[in-house]
């Protein structure tokens, strides 16, 4: 029996009056799911592949150095 088998058995063997905990469970453990956009899945990529800036600083300086670009 898969996880997912195991899962909906215990799913069905939940009295309604407790279902609305299970749902609530489920979208916590579900949320942020999201695939990232195109933008972002390419920052991402040149990232892990050594490219982009990398700044160390205080925060103050990091914004006032993107203001100035």
């Amino acid at each position: 029996m898969s996880e997912r088998e195991q899962a909906q058995m215990l799913l069905d063997a939940v009295p309604d009056y407790k279902i609305r905990y299970v749902i609530a469970y489920l979208q916590g453990v579900t949320a942020g799911e999201e695939l990232p956009n195109d933008e972002t899945a390419a920052a991402i990529e040149e990232i892990e592949n050594g490219g982009g800036k990398v700044f160390s600083g205080s925060t103050h300086d990091f914004l006032s150095s993107i203001l100035e670009d």
